[in-house]
């Protein structure tokens, strides 16, 4: 017996997602149609699986080449680099200019949340445009953030780890960052003919020398710290001991930090316009998207490229979900009224792109800073791996990649081929034909992760992910396995936040697990695959030595 998609969805109806499929039929169209060449398919036992790429090279036998001293070793694929520049000349030589590079991240997001990584209507928030995306583009399954969203975002900025750029952990209200000695993406697209944008949540420090016009952005749309920073004191469900207190509440709004939705051009100082409520917070998200239209809209008639780095609310707890999508999710709760939310501001943006006919010339990357937060359960994300966000289980740091570019990358292609946020660093770099722009006078963890990309059937370009906790050095991954030497604890939690880990823990004994089997980390390999002991030690202490080549001073 086969069923078509519809037919699957209304078989399966139960409880509150069968009333919201019904009640909302365009959802139902929108994953009909989610890919066009293989709307007509049907779900039988004779599918093949031919969606899923056929892994040719295994990435553990696999060399590497040394690019250049400063530079992360990558797995050579020489026929796939020729083929993916191929491309690229040619979208160039049609279109006249480079093309723009739209990276979307979204904020306490985690790997499940989206329905195309097994969320969506099942955990109670559709997401039809990301899920079209992902199925018209590449589903990436192995991206890489770090534990927590400043270091995260200033590794994707610098295309270096946090013990180098030294922002180790979440700034706290009206902390200094350390991006002013840093040379960003913006900055080196800027200086290549890019018009650079950044909308949202900033959270790479709020000195002037680390605000997002200082470092090589054209312009700023957002705020500078995190939302929950403007909200949270005001909520008298949340903190009553400060919402209710005068006092107190005029000793926080005392405290030096920024809270107000903020903008700036390049070289100018921030302009406050209006302060961040929680009515302000609600509305926050609805003014990015329309934002970020109206710049893709202005773009539509200039003859330079463009990079939109458009970060946004959502979902960081403590959520307050726009008027217009409160209890509209089938679960009702405010993180799943906030997913549904970004994914309304997914589809807004590439219908823009779409209706100015920039579309074909956009990469566009969805992705999160990290995985979801565990203590405010249930204003909270979900992941199918261990942990939550502040540490290095897969939990913490696997995130969603969607990764889209109309007649660039083939409908359908899904990849388990490593991919770290820092990669976006080179990558968008080499699509700007800025190579040469790449800085030498420090290590760049980052890799042109193009070919892998763009390539029909390509192959990660990267061996290796590197976990850091701050700053202890806890393991690596290459192709399916994870060898740990630290984590954090989870025999001790916060006895008011029962899902938040306080203790770093050493392991005395090494442990390998295997990711395809074991995916939430819980049998250790290492005890009867210690034949295996010669393929971790020596790639670790590599990357350990490059911190002594190229020092690097952390901030505490």
């Amino acid at each position: 017996m086969a069923l078509s998609r519809r037919d699957f969805v209304k078989a399966m109806g139960v409880g509150a997602g069968a009333s919201y499929i019904a009640q909302c039929p365009e959802l139902v169209f929108a994953y009909d149609t989610a890919r066009p060449a293989l709307s007509d398919r049907r779900w039988s036992q004779q599918e093949p699986a031919a969606d899923v790429e056929q892994v040719v090279e295994d990435p553990l036998s696999q060399e590497t080449v040394v690019v250049a001293e400063n530079l992360e070793p990558v797995i050579p694929h020489p026929g796939q680099q020729d083929e993916a520049w191929a491309k690229l000349a040619g979208l160039e030589q049609a279109t006249g200019k480079r093309p723009n590079i739209l990276v979307f991240l979204m904020d306490n997001v985690g790997f499940g949340d989206p329905g195309i990584y097994g969320g969506g209507l099942l955990v109670g928030a559709p997401t039809p445009n990301m899920d079209r995306l992902g199925r018209e583009g590449l589903q990436l399954l192995s991206t890489y953030s770090q534990p927590s969203c400043t270091p995260s975002r200033c590794t994707l900025l610098t295309g270096r780890l946090p013990m180098r750029h030294g922002q180790l952990r979440p700034g706290f209200a009206g902390e200094p960052g350390g991006l002013g000695k840093e040379t960003t993406v913006a900055r080196i697209l800027s200086e290549s003919g890019y018009v650079t944008q950044a909308i949202g949540k900033w959270h790479c420090g709020e000195n002037e020398e680390s605000q997002p016009q200082n470092v090589g952005f054209d312009d700023f749309y957002g705020f500078l710290g995190w939302s929950g920073l403007y909200t949270d004191w005001r909520d008298p469900e949340f903190a009553p001991d400060f919402a209710l207190s005068p006092e107190r509440q005029a000793l926080v709004a005392s405290t030096p930090f920024n809270n107000h939705l903020v903008h700036a051009a390049k070289g100018q100082a921030v302009e406050n316009l209006e302060e961040i409520t929680t009515e302000v917070s609600a509305q926050l998200d609805d003014k990015f998207a329309t934002y970020s239209e109206e710049f893709i809209r202005k773009m539509a008639s200039s003859d330079k490229p463009f990079f939109l780095y458009h970060c946004t609310r959502g979902a960081h707890w403590k959520n307050y979900p726009n008027p217009k999508f409160r209890g509209k999710s089938p679960a009702k709760y405010p993180f799943k009224d906030s997913i549904i939310e970004m994914d309304d501001v997914v589809g807004r943006l590439v219908r823009t792109l779409d209706e100015t006919g920039q579309l074909e010339n956009t990469l566009i990357f969805i992705t999160s800073d990290n995985g979801p937060a565990i203590e405010p359960w249930p204003d909270a994300g979900y992941t199918p791996f261990r942990g939550g966000i502040g540490g290095t289980w897969e939990g913490s740091v696997r995130v969603p990649g969607i990764v889209y570019w109309k007649g660039m990358i083939a409908p359908g292609r899904i990849s388990d081929g490593l991919f770290d946020l820092a990669d976006l660093f080179n990558t968008s770099i080499a699509l700007a034909g800025a190579q040469d722009q790449v800085p030498t006078d420090r290590y760049i963890d980052g890799i042109d992760q193009t070919s892998f990309l763009v390539t029909d059937g390509g192959l990660s370009n990267r061996k290796y992910i590197y976990y850091w906790l701050m700053d202890v050095f806890a393991g690596l991954r290459v192709a399916e396995f994870k060898f740990v030497t630290a984590g954090m604890s989870e025999g001790d939690h916060d006895v008011v936040n029962p899902g938040s880990l306080t203790t770093l823990e050493t392991y005395k004994n090494a442990k390998l697990f295997n990711l395809y089997l074991d995916p939430k980390e819980q049998y250790s390999f290492w005890g009867r695959q210690t034949f295996m002991d010669h393929l971790f030690p020596e790639p670790m202490r590599a990357h350990r030595a490059t911190y002594v080549k190229f020092p690097s001073t952390p901030q505490p």
